[in-house]
């Protein structure tokens, strides 16, 4: 069965935007450091990928307005919004935890959930997340976006993986 991941950075005291929802501080100490791997090794594992429409809408309006970055990939945007679907890119009006279970079920490679964080936050509130792959940023923002907020219940981790490079510290956990 395929797995639901979780991939995604955040800063040292758990934002994953500051307060205007800006990602302009997601970098090492050394902005110039590129020998990052993970994200090219999880890409390879996935074929479909979960955002909500806040992602989806900084993606092609500020970090990717040329052109759309996941090509290889079918891309589910939860969103209460009428938009046009493509091949590649579908706008769905669902319930999130549904969804999620029935393509949980199809044949494929695993499934990355991209963002944002009340898509995140109502797939922990199912327990329907198996792999948290988080990236913690060396920077302290103080307010913003938080990753995980209060949650209906209590989630419990084992670390399977652990990197450090740049400043930054790449954590891999599945559930217990």
């Amino acid at each position: 069965m395929r797995k639901i991941s979780l991939y995604i950075a955040m800063s040292l005291d758990g934002y994953i935007a500051d307060n205007k929802g800006g990602v302009n501080w997601l970098k090492g100490q050394d902005e110039n450091d590129n020998t990052n791997k993970s994200y090219s090794e999880f890409i390879e594992k996935i074929d479909t990928i979960i955002m909500g429409w806040n992602t989806y809408h900084q993606i092609v309006t500020e970090l990717s307005p040329d052109f759309w970055p996941y090509e290889n990939q079918i891309t589910y945007v939860m969103t209460h919004r009428e938009e046009a679907s493509s091949e590649k890119i579908r706008f769905i009006n669902e319930d999130l935890n549904e969804f999620v279970i029935k393509l949980k079920k199809e044949k494929g490679k695993n499934i990355w959930i991209c963002g944002g964080a009340n898509v995140v936050q109502q797939l922990m509130d199912e327990d329907l997340i198996d792999v948290y792959n988080v990236t913690i940023i060396p920077t302290i923002l103080g307010s913003g976006v938080r990753l995980f907020k209060k949650g209906k219940n209590e989630i419990k981790l084992s670390l399977v993986k652990a990197k450090t490079y740049n400043g930054m510290i790449d954590a891999v956990y599945t559930r217990r």
